[in-house]
Order: C-alpha cells, then sequence, then structure tokens
C-alpha cells in the first residue's frame, strides 16, 4: 500500500504521507518521545524508513513542526479519530480460511447489520457468537454497515473519516479478521459498506495538507465534493482504489457494498467508479469470487452491465430502492416523500421491477422536480437487483425508526416477504427482520458541542415538511441522535425469540429461504439470460413470468383484502403457496401468493 506505515520485512516501518500544501513532515513516537523528519520526494509525497518503530508503535505525522496530525491511511486508531495512529502489521494475523473461495453471486442472501447494535456487546467477537443464527436462518452474506473509524463511541458509519482503519469502539483489527475467519468456516460470505462520497463532519484533517483531496466545483449534500477529476486528483483516486483493494485483500471481504454513488461527481474519463471496479477485477480476475454492489440513486444500468459470458463487466448489482418503495407503499399506503412516485401505481411499479429492475428507467420523476431517472435495464439480468424490504435507510431515517411489521398486517406482511425471498433477485434482509423485531432502528451519533446541537436540530428539522410534524412540540419528540438512550434503544433484543409470535416470524423465514436455495437458486445460470414479464389483474393482483430455456417460473399475487379471478393452471409445479390460496371457485384468495416452476 503506498500510504501510511508499512512494516517491512526487514523489520523496519515505512512511514508516507502525501502533503503537497507542507514544507516539511515529521512522525511522532510518543512511546519514546522522538520526532523524525520524512524525507520530501516529489509530486508532494514524504517518506521516512525506520527501525524506531514496530508493529503496535503509536505515532502521529507532525506538519510544518507544529499541528499533529493522525495517518489518514491508519489501519488503527486505539484512541478515536484524534489520538494517535497505530501501526499494523497484517502479516502476523493467522488465517484459516486458505480454501475459501468465496460463493457465487447468484447464491446471495445478502443479512445488513450494524456491528453496534447488532448484539448487547456491540462487538465483533460478539457478531462471531450470532454467526450460526444467520447460517441456520438460510443467509450467504453478512454485509457490516460502514465501520472506518468515526468520530465517539457510536455511529451509523457514514461519518467516518479515516477510512481504512476499523473503528475500535468494535475491537482491534485482528477481532475483525477472526469474525471474517470464522465466517467463511461456516460459509458465509462477509461484506462491507464503504462510503467514497465524503468524509464525516469531525476528525478530518487532510485540509490542513492536503486540500487537494476536496473541490468546491461541485457539492454534496454534506458540503464540498472529493476531488476525483481536477489538480491532483490522481492521488485521491488512487487513496480510494487502493482502499477497495485493502479490505478485499487485508480483510478478505468477499464483496464491498458502495454508498451514494450518486453523490460522487467526476467529469472526467474513465470515471472513478469504472477505474476502481476496474482495478478490483483485475486485482482478483478468477482468483476468487469479488462481489461490487452500488446504491445509486440514478438508476445508471450500465455501470450493471454483463460480458458475452453474462458475467458482471464492472459492478454486480445496485440496491434496488425501486421495488423496496413499490412494496412500501402497497404495504403501508403512505405517500410523503420519494413514496409519493409510486403512488399511482404501485403495482405496475412493482410488477416492473420484479421483471426489469428498474421501475424508473428514464421516466419523469415528480418528487425530483421533472427529472428524467434510470437508463433502460430490461435486458439485465434479475441478478443485477438487491431487492429489500427493509434497511437501515428505510427503517433508520423514518423519525421513529419504526420497522416494516408495525406499519402494515402480518398478511399484507407475509405476501411481500414471498415476493422477495423467491424472486431470482438476491434478497437483503435487515438485521432483527427474521423474527420480526420489535425494536426500531435510530439515527445516532456521538458528536459533542455545536455539532451536536446543530445534527440534532438538523435531524429534527428534515422532517418539518410532513404533515404529522408541522408542529414544533410534535417534532421535539424525535429522539435526539447524540443521546445514548437513542442508541441503546436500537440494540436487538435476541431474547425475545423465546416468546412465541417471535418464532414463528423466523420459522417462516427460514422455510422460505430452504425453498429459494432448492428451487431458485439452481436456476442462476439460466436467469442470468432471461428478463422477465409481467401484467396487473384488475389494479389488484400481479402476475410475473421468467422464461429460460429449459423451464419457467412464475409468480402470482393477490395484493387485495378480497378475492381475486386467478391464472392458475394445474399443470404447474407449485414451490410455494400461501394458506387456503385458491378457492373452490378458482379464486386467489386475499394477500395470498403462489410460486409455479
Amino acid at each position: 500500500m503506498p500510504f501510511g506505515a508499512e512494516c517491512l520485512q526487514d523489520g523496519s516501518v515505512r512511514f508516507r504521507l502525501w502533503a503537497p500544501k507542507a514544507q516539511q513532515v515529521g512522525v511522532h513516537l510518543p512511546e519514546s518521545a522522538k520526532n523524525l523528519s520524512l524525507e520530501k520526494l516529489e509530486n508532494g509525497w514524504f517518506e521516512l524508513t525506520t527501525k524506531e518503530a514496530c508493529a503496535g508503535s503509536k505515532y502521529r505525522f507532525q506538519i510544518d513542526g507544529a499541528q499533529q496530525v493522525p495517518d489518514p491511511a491508519s489501519r488503527f486508531q486505539p484512541e478515536d479519530v484524534n489520538g494517535p495512529s497505530q501501526v499494523v502489521d497484517p502479516s502476523t494475523f493467522e488465517w484459516r480460511d486458505e480454501d475459501w473461495r468465496g460463493r457465487p453471486w447468484e447464491q446471495a442472501v445478502l443479512y445488513e447489520l450494524h456491528l453496534g447494535t447488532f448484539t448487547s456487546e456491540g462487538t465483533f467477537p460478539a457478531a462471531v457468537q450470532k454467526l450460526d443464527h444467520l447460517v441456520e436462518l438460510g443467509v450467504t452474506a453478512v454485509e457490516l454497515m460502514p465501520i472506518s473509524d468515526f468520530p465517539g463511541r457510536r455511529n451509523w458509519g457514514y461519518d467516518g473519516v479515516l477510512p481504512f482503519s476499523p473503528d475500535s469502539s468494535y475491537g482491534t483489527p485482528e477481532d475483525l479478521k477472526r469474525l471474517v475467519d470464522v465466517a467463511h468456516g461456516k460459509g458465509l460470505m462477509m461484506f462491507l459498506d464503504v462510503v467514497y462520497n465524503h468524509f464525516g463532519p469531525e476528525g478530518n484533517y487532510l485540509r490542513v495538507y492536503a486540500p487537494e483531496f476536496f473541490t468546491s466545483r461541485h457539492c454534496t449534500p454534506w458540503g464540498e465534493s472529493i476531488n476525483f477529476d481536477g489538480p491532483g486528483s490522481r492521488t485521491v483516486r488512487d487513496f480510494f482504489i487502493h482502499n477497495a483493494l485493502y479490505w478485499l485483500e487485508e480483510y478478505h471481504f468477499d464483496g464491498l457494498r458502495l454508498d451514494a454513488v450518486d453523490q460522487i461527481a467526476d467529469d472526467s474519463k474513465p470515471h472513478i467508479l469504472t477505474e476502481l471496479a476496474q482495478a478490483v477485477r483485475q486485482k482478483f480476475g478468477n482468483e476468487r469470487y469479488v462481489h461490487l454492489v452500488l446504491e445509486n440513486d440514478k438508476n445508471q444500468a450500465s455501470y450493471l452491465s454483463r460480458d458475452e459470458r453474462s458475467k458482471p463487466e464492472l459492478f454486480n448489482a445496485q440496491w434496488n430502492d425501486d421495488i423496496h418503495h413499490a412494496f412500501h407503499v402497497l404495504l403501508t399506503k403512505e405517500h410523503d416523500g420519494y413514496y409519493s412516485d409510486y403512488a399511482a401505481q404501485p403495482l405496475e411499479r412493482l410488477g416492473r421491477c420484479l421483471a426489469e429492475g428498474f421501475a424508473y428507467q428514464g421516466e419523469v420523476s415528480a418528487y425530483r422536480g421533472g427529472e428524467h431517472r434510470g437508463e433502460p435495464s430490461v435486458r439485465l439480468p434479475p441478478t443485477a437487483f438487491v431487492n429489500f424490504l427493509q434497511n437501515h435507510d428505510q427503517v433508520g431515517n423514518r423519525a421513529f425508526g419504526e420497522r416494516i411489521s408495525r406499519l402494515t398486517s402480518p398478511a399484507c406482511l407475509k405476501a411481500a416477504i414471498a415476493i422477495l425471498l423467491l424472486a431470482p433477485s438476491p434478497p437483503l434482509l435487515f438485521m432483527g427482520e427474521e423474527f420480526s423485531a420489535r425494536t426500531p432502528f435510530f439515527f445516532f451519533c456521538n458528536f459533542t458541542g455545536d455539532l451536536a446541537k446543530a445534527v440534532t436540530e438538523g435531524r429534527r428539522n428534515e422532517f418539518k415538511r410532513f404533515a404529522k410534524f408541522a408542529d414544533p412540540a410534535m417534532r421535539a419528540r424525535i429522539p435526539d441522535p447524540n443521546d445514548e438512550k437513542t442508541f441503546f434503544a436500537s440494540k436487538l433484543e435476541w431474547p425475545s425469540l423465546q416468546k412465541s409470535e417471535h418464532r414463528e416470524w423466523l420459522r417462516f423465514y427460514r422455510q422460505l429461504l430452504n425453498i429459494r436455495r432448492r428451487y431458485i437458486v439452481p436456476l442462476g445460470p439460466e436467469l442470468s439470460h432471461s428478463a422477465g414479464r409481467y401484467s396487473v389483474i384488475e389494479n389488484r393482483g400481479l402476475l410475473v413470468e421468467w422464461k429460460m430455456q429449459n423451464a419457467e417460473l412464475r409468480m402470482l399475487a393477490n395484493f387485495s383484502g378480497s378475492p381475486l379471478a386467478s391464472a392458475f393452471s394445474s399443470g404447474r409445479e407449485i414451490i410455494y403457496s400461501t394458506n387456503n390460496e385458491i378457492s373452490g371457485s378458482g379464486e386467489l384468495t386475499p394477500w395470498s401468493v403462489l410460486w409455479f416452476l
């Protein structure tokens, strides 16, 4: 890795820092009270190789003999973002996953979790103890919300400022590696959510010595954009490309989910997303399965293209917000905010998502002020879209963090789950949904001073445009993100599994994922060559078909509270059905789903 502190084979440590604004750079070793000078190289680089430091040594860079800063490529920050960095020798960890090559993307069933709230302890070692639960559930991939070092002891992770350092509140780098290693031993892939669109608001010192990391030519919801296309951008681009390679190589992650790439501005060619994906594909090639997933509000299908063998050229898939929003409107009748784009024809939107990928493939979005949104996705396979009913955003960005199970009836929800888990697209679950967790998932952080006050007020004012929160007294009831009670209230309550209601939900999820493993996953290679087709029946029923060379998969659903004349064919094998879904008169019963193969 060209950035940061690297342990060399002769026992020395090489320190490197890109600091184009600095005239001189030193490294301060607090444990020995020594200050060592780095040699100034070309193009803003400074470097020193020394035996005064070793694995475990703490250090800070000193800029122009004055301000001391952490290493922007620090592998570990034992004393949080403003403390010293620590030298880490990655070669000392003894991996046991030598035979692990990952799993094909078609087998992916993702489970998103937040390390701090997944268990009562909120640590990497505690998460290890829950892996058997996920295996028995039928999950094949664990997706961690961002873990890069953030200020304070609690955060969603999207305020990270040191992207190479796993946050010390969760444990050590070795603890994280053991989590990945044990997961691989149980057949689980490990994914990591990474943030390449901004740095958090506290603990970032890059402007002191490398302001070229930022540009005022583009803006994001969080301020200045990261500089991917201006003067000095070559090193900035390398910084993030190496970060992606770092997590995949040094920590053996099987895949990355790139957060909100629609907020990454880059007018150069190739786009940073293209270059990053190409670097990953070139690095790992056919060595093992490595999967890349996007969150992209622009619905740019071009990033999901396949080659002549139907393999992803850049990215495997995108989180499909469209299908979530269509489901949500159908289940809750909510029409506020971005749900307004799905209010008129939610079944039509849902059918198009299941059959073609995106609901918006270039159509006008009224919510976005009449902008055309998306690119045609009909030629992409279902595996190019990650579908979900819940995730951290869709739960946590609600004022009171309610899960979907609190917003609709069990019958409606079970119908949606039966579609989600058996559709050809890889499904994603959000931690706890498999047993219908009653705990909310709030937005939380751990800022101090004026920043904490601004975040709390900003969070509450976000909801001012909703009629329900027009009253300031109502907005004041929204939990304070900086109050530790908000964080603790978001932790899963695992003892609830002792109650029959939650065990029954878990049984339901396990049943459907077992059916998926038995019938849907083997269709993967064939499904990669076929899109689906759909039709809406009487504005309350939905038929979706995926035709393949040697098989046909069909889903029939009734999204209403009254019977629906069905297109049921007795000549097809039913692989799943809800209870008593076909009446004696051949009608589909209310809120029922049939899957045929």
